[in-house]
């Protein structure tokens, strides 16, 4: 067994608190939107047990993580990764990092690889969004997920329709929703342009999409492909929705894995 150390390091707009777990090359894990690190908990093992060292940092406002001010970019949220890095990696290994980007949190990955290419080696996008928006309805449910005046059941319903592939058990992300972390990172979508990011700068990226996502519609991840060419691949998983990492573990781990044994 791996030893899990809880480190806490000076960012930007204040204290971050971040999971570090096992040794090898550095893999940053970045959850969905208002999510927290936990939600990379058994990935973030079995990257360890493999000879990796998984680096989950808390997203502004979740445990450690102050919130900072409500008035943020895209820059700033991946200048929050940056500061992780040269934090918890040694100095030879930082351009060997490679950042996984769940949902919401791919988005950081890209800004991440765009604003900061020496830090990144290659970008792993769980849950490709970003250009082809959802069906007003899901953006809806999206909404509500947050919305905390909904009873048990109407929210767990939000969170079935938006998260998870027709079958799948959506109780599992009954909890772990952070309204205020999740309106901060939207004032950053909103701030920043698509464009901004939207390639990842000039590292090598993996898309692994999910088959029935619903609010990452799968024409962003084909579109991306198309868009960056010999760049990417693109690996789609069966019976997952946007939530993937509890739907599909194995497959994501095998998935992951592979990219990064390919690579070192």
């Amino acid at each position: 067994m791996t030893t899990l150390d809880s480190q806490t390091i000076r960012g930007a707009a204040g204290e971050l608190q971040v999971y570090v777990q096992g040794n090898g090359l550095p893999v940053v894990l970045l959850p969905s939107l208002g999510r927290g690190a936990v939600d990379f908990e058994d990935l973030a093992a079995r990257l360890a047990r493999a000879g990796y060292q998984a680096i989950r940092p808390e997203p502004r406002g979740i445990g450690g993580s102050e919130i900072g001010p409500a008035s943020i970019t895209m820059d700033d949220l991946a200048d929050d990764v940056a500061n992780v890095i040269r934090a918890v990696v040694p100095s030879h290994r930082r351009a060997s990092t490679t950042v996984v980007g769940h949902a919401f949190g791919n988005r950081v990955a890209r800004m991440l690889a765009t604003r900061h290419p020496d830090l990144v080696d290659s970008v792993v996008l769980l849950a490709c969004g970003g250009f082809v928006h959802p069906r007003p309805e899901i953006a809806a449910a999206l909404a509500a997920v947050f919305d905390t005046t909904l009873g048990n059941e109407e929210h767990l319903d939000a969170v079935r329709t938006v998260f998870f592939a027709p079958g799948n058990d959506a109780s599992v992300w009954t909890d772990g929703w952070y309204p205020h972390t999740a309106a901060v990172q939207t004032t950053a979508t909103k701030t920043t342009s698509v464009d901004t990011w939207w390639a990842a700068g000039s590292a090598d990226v993996l898309v692994v999409q999910p088959a029935d996502d619903a609010i990452a519609v799968p024409e962003n991840a084909t579109r991306l492909v198309e868009v960056i060419g010999d760049r990417a691949r693109l690996v789609t998983i069966a019976n997952a929705g946007h939530a993937l990492l509890p739907e599909q573990p194995d497959d994501v781990a095998t998935t992951v894995l592979a990219w990064l044994h390919e690579r070192s």
